[in-house]
């Protein structure tokens, strides 16, 4: 385009100093061409083709139309012929061949300047997408998903990857292993660590990062766990903590001794509301159930979108079978109160997506609903049960006194959770009252500068910002507003963000002021970030 300026620089003018500047700033782009080296997205390539014709055809209809236009006024004859000669010379700058004899000098000079503006905004409107960064477009694929889900079966061990199957990720297969990601304003989200055997997770990673660095993307890992952390470093990735993942062993859980105070009165209290407690597979469901199990989750979200990525699942079904299993309370009506959605992992560990209940309910029905969980996955031989994800929670949890630059970060954390209002330290307590162990968590970027990116992509991808130009997702559908998360998209330009029901923005429950109350303290609100 600039070699074609400067020419044209020198047939109209002829403009010697425009064109040498024009000519070394195409030196200058030839000469830093390293400086590009990633191609545009060849779906974009049809688009820009028919923009391109599309305008190039406007500018010649309009070229001819215009001629006719002042002929017919002045009563001079019109040939088509002719008007489609004169056109093209327009096109490339040039006047009418009989100018000098047309009335109104004006229109002859003004013809060529306005057909070149058309076809100048046709190459400006072809060019942005010819040239713009490759996009991430996911359609609904069954078998892709089914391929997944069996990786998923067999390999997941950890208590992330069952919710790798969500319908906003896009799957990347290398042999047995599978990396669940999506990609947001350039930056390529991982969700957990590579599925599948433990040695197949560098080639996989290496497979991966060569499949994101073709298309210039930068490669970001949420809620990545200790047993990978050697293999990210050892390909130029930095981990960074993030948090910690509160897990309850099954066999040493008891609501007996001192410590557990809290969440036994929170059991008992329940209990002698008459609650009574169900605990079924998602393959067990029967509709009836199910309809109520949606009833319960509309009431608890009151309008309002969930939020989730990498910790939780986006619809309630979205696992079959024995895959999934549901631990339902019901109040002395038969009423479904409230019930844990969990998440069925390979190695023999249950995941909690969310944990919704109706507005009324007792304080401490969800302690309730955890320790009846536990009670049943011991007797399943399920040895531990994820319950929620704390970020920070090193810093938030300190007993000790803290630094004083540690103390400005939390108090900066804390503003952020009143801002956004997110589940940070009452979240924390709430996990506290279980004695569960504490797995830390960790967010990997490429380089360091890529961090602020990431994590603001990754605030976008659970909804809590509202960034609809950043995801571009095609499925070839778009959902009902009803079985929208906040953040996923699923169309061309979905928005992200999602309203937080009211109670969310102070973090309590409607019952009653759960994250601090000193017997329950059940510190999940109506909003759904059980897991966050």
């Amino acid at each position: 385009m600039l070699s074609l300026s400067a020419l044209l620089h020198l047939l109209l003018g002829p403009d010697y100093a425009a064109a040498i500047v024009t000519l070394l700033v195409a030196v200058a782009l030839v000469a830093r061409r390293h400086d590009f080296p990633f191609r545009g997205d060849p779906a974009a390539q049809p688009s820009a083709l028919l923009r391109g014709g599309a305008m190039l055809m406007l500018a010649a209809v309009y070229g001819i139309l215009a001629q006719w236009v002042q002929r017919t006024a002045s009563g001079l004859p019109f040939s088509l012929g002719r008007a489609t000669v004169d056109t093209a010379r327009a096109l490339v700058g040039q006047m009418p061949r009989d100018f000098d004899v047309l009335p109104g000098g004006e229109f002859a000079r003004w013809l060529p300047f306005s057909v070149m503006s058309f076809v100048a905004v046709g190459l400006i409107w072809a060019a942005g997408v010819w040239v713009r960064p490759w996009r991430q477009r996911l359609f609904p694929d069954a078998e892709r998903r089914r391929q997944a889900a069996q990786i998923v079966r067999r390999w997941g061990d950890d208590t992330l990857a069952p919710f790798a199957l969500r319908s906003d990720k896009d799957w990347f297969f290398v042999g047995r292993t599978v990396i669940a990601y999506r990609v947001i304003g350039g930056i390529a989200l991982v969700s957990g660590d590579p599925i599948g055997p433990p040695e197949d997770a560098g080639p996989a990673l290496d497979a991966f990062l060569a499949r994101a660095r073709a298309r210039g993307w930068h490669v970001g890992v949420l809620g990545a766990s200790r047993r990978y952390l050697q293999a990210y470093r050892d390909r130029g990735l930095h981990p960074l903590y993030h948090g910690d993942e509160a897990v309850i062993d099954t066999g040493r859980f008891s609501l007996d001794g001192r410590p557990m105070r809290a969440a036994r009165q929170a059991t008992h209290r329940v209990e002698r509301h008459g609650y009574q407690v169900q605990t079924v597979t998602a393959g067990d469901l029967s509709p009836e159930l199910r309809g109520e199990l949606l009833a319960t989750e509309r009431a608890w979200l009151k309008g309002g979108a969930r939020k989730g990525f990498s910790m939780e699942l986006d619809s309630l079904f979205r696992l079959e079978g024995d895959n999934a299993v549901f631990v339902i309370g019901r109040d002395a009506q038969q009423h479904v109160a409230g019930f844990l959605h969990l998440a069925v992992c390979a190695g023999r560990s249950l995941s909690m997506s969310t944990m919704p209940r109706r507005p009324g309910t007792p304080n401490g029905l969800d302690a309730w609903l955890i320790a009846n969980a536990v009670s049943w996955a011991r007797d399943h031989e399920f040895a531990h049960i994820s319950l929620n994800f704390c970020p920070f929670a090193g810093l938030l949890g300190a007993d000790q006194a803290l630094p004083r630059a540690q103390r400005l970060q939390r108090r900066a954390l804390l503003q952020l959770k009143r801002a956004l209002a997110l589940q940070l330290d009452n979240l924390l307590r709430f996990n506290r009252q279980f004695m569960p162990s504490w797995n830390p968590r960790y967010v990997v970027v490429e380089r360091w500068p890529d961090l602020p990116r990431t994590l603001i992509t990754a605030m976008a991808a659970e909804g809590y910002l509202p960034m609809p130009g950043w995801c571009v997702v095609a499925t070839g559908h778009r959902p009902r507003p009803s079985t929208m998360r906040g953040g996923r998209c699923h169309s061309p330009l979905v928005e992200i963000g999602a309203t937080v029901p009211p109670a969310a923005a102070t973090g309590t429950h409607p019952a009653g002021q759960d994250a601090l109350h000193p017997a329950g303290q059940d510190a999940l609100h109506p909003s759904g970030q059980d897991r966050r």
